[in-house]
């Protein structure tokens, strides 16, 4: 069942050019039933998402800047987040902001049952991104590639270009989590490998190396082997993972 969210976007923190990517993105996740944006409307640097409001949908929240060099927009929008919390019409809150001032919200947001997903720009502070089920770079939308694979297993012609962004530490990362959910032969369903990368690290995303899916961002890398296997009906194929032997060992600095 998709989850009903709450989108709430911190119109002083976020640039208006990602709106279109970020509600595509955010409609992935779940139904987005509640969308504002908040900051000083009176404020001329704002006048570019006024334009973008109506094509989305997207409610304005007016909040006058009382206090030079006070953030009244981040109070606004957690108030606003608890009072929808208590309402109990929404199963999760997306808080688009890049600004660490969030993560005490993300944190209870969490702690009280609510999926959180966070979109920032990649500035945003590690506390926050922690702090969120799965957190996406805003940059990573913008920059989407056009053409996407027709088979998973495949890179994408884009992606090509970009293998050599997976760092040490993200290959350690991929490698222990094979380990952590492998059988005794070493093999791991990709499906768990995914889910348990996101808890480990909310801002893992294969867009960031250049891939639109985690399938081919594993099939690039000389560490791992992929195989694919018919589900118990025969009706589809399940791919699985594993390292290879010669690599058996975590990935070296």
């Amino acid at each position: 069942m998709d989850l009903n969210l709450a989108v709430l976007i911190d119109g002083d923190n976020i640039p208006s050019a990602y709106v279109k990517e970020m509600m595509e993105e955010i409609a992935k996740y779940g139904n987005p039933t509640i969308k504002r944006i908040y900051g000083d409307w009176t404020n001329p640097r704002l006048g570019k998402w006024k334009n973008v409001l109506l094509e989305n949908a997207i409610t304005p929240i007016q909040q006058y800047g009382y206090t030079q060099g006070k953030n009244a927009t981040d109070s606004a929008m957690i108030i606003d987040a608890m009072d929808i919390l208590y309402t109990g019409k929404v199963n999760g809150f997306c808080i688009v902001s890049s600004d660490s001032d969030f993560t005490r919200l993300a944190t209870r947001l969490r702690e009280a049952g609510m999926q959180v997903f966070g979109i920032g720009e990649r500035k945003t502070p590690n506390p926050f991104i922690v702090a969120c089920d799965k957190f996406i770079y805003i940059e990573i939308l913008k920059g989407r590639s056009e053409e996407d694979s027709s088979d998973p297993v495949n890179e994408t012609p884009a992606a090509k270009n970009v293998v050599d962004k997976i760092t040490p530490k993200a290959l350690r990362l991929i490698a222990t989590t094979i380990d952590d959910v492998a059988d005794d032969d070493g093999w791991a369903f990709l499906g768990d490998v995914g889910s348990l990368l996101q808890k480990k690290q909310p801002n893992f995303d294969s867009r960031n190396y250049g891939f639109q899916k985690l399938t081919p961002l594993i099939n690039s890398i000389p560490h791992f082997e992929i195989e694919r296997r018919e589900d118990s009906k025969g009706r589809k194929k399940l791919i699985y993972v594993k390292i290879k032997e010669k690599n058996t060992s975590k990935p070296k600095k």
